[in-house]
């Protein structure tokens, strides 16, 4: 068994660091190699074959999780531009997916939902990119600050990404991409007891993750 997880071990090393590969190929190995070992390890641990378990487990780990490819890259280069100086963060998660955080003064007012007018121009730029991502998926999460009840804070964050989504779809990009949630004041980045604080948690957070293709 452990020389089945070195060689595994060895290989997805092997797939990461070769010279020519694109992100999508990179990234697709990393998913395997990974997979591998724990599948390896499973295998292993309940009285199966390493060798099966690490078969099974490099499938899934290569189908499984988002690419970061090169059209992913040119979005969020094209994102960083559109977005500077506005205070909103644009950055590539660990699980490879496209974060955009959207702090409450360029997105929604206190207490609102629709869009800001210096919001749209982003959102303009970033459906363009969407639309030319027929793999994409694309989450939306709405936040508040602990200002009043969850009765009012938790419509609030949904009724916010969904304004979100629904002016993206309006420019063209498939409503089937989009999945929203809204977390009320549940998950604060910062302190509530100031008004800076208070602000920073009025937020939308997308997120774009790119699927391998069949």
């Amino acid at each position: 068994m452990r020389k089945t997880i070195l060689a595994i071990a060895s290989t997805a090393v092997v797939l990461t660091g070769c010279a020519g590969m694109s992100d999508t190929q990179r990234n697709t190995g990393i998913g395997a190699g990974i997979g591998a070992l724990g599948g390896a390890a499973i295998a292993s641990g309940t009285g199966g074959r390493a060798g099966t378990g690490a078969a099974v487990g490099a499938a899934a780990g290569a189908l499984g999780g988002y690419l970061w490819s090169q059209r992913m890259e040119a979005q969020k280069r094209e994102m960083q531009a559109a977005t500077q100086g506005t205070g909103i963060a644009v950055t590539q998660t660990q699980n490879n997916e496209l974060k955009l955080a959207i702090p409450s003064d360029v997105s929604f007012d206190t207490g609102r939902s629709a869009i800001k007018p210096n919001f749209a121009p982003i959102l303009n730029q970033f459906a363009n990119g969407l639309r030319n991502n027929p793999s994409a998926e694309v989450r939306i999460i709405g936040h508040t600050d602990s200002t009043g009840s969850d009765a009012i804070n938790n419509p609030l964050s949904v009724d916010r990404a969904a304004s979100t989504r629904d002016y993206l779809i309006a420019r063209g990009v498939p409503q089937q991409a989009f999945r929203i949630e809204g977390r009320g004041s549940r998950e604060p980045i910062a302190d509530n007891g100031s008004e800076a604080g208070r602000a920073q948690n009025r937020r939308v957070e997308i997120y774009v993750g790119e699927r391998p293709q069949s």
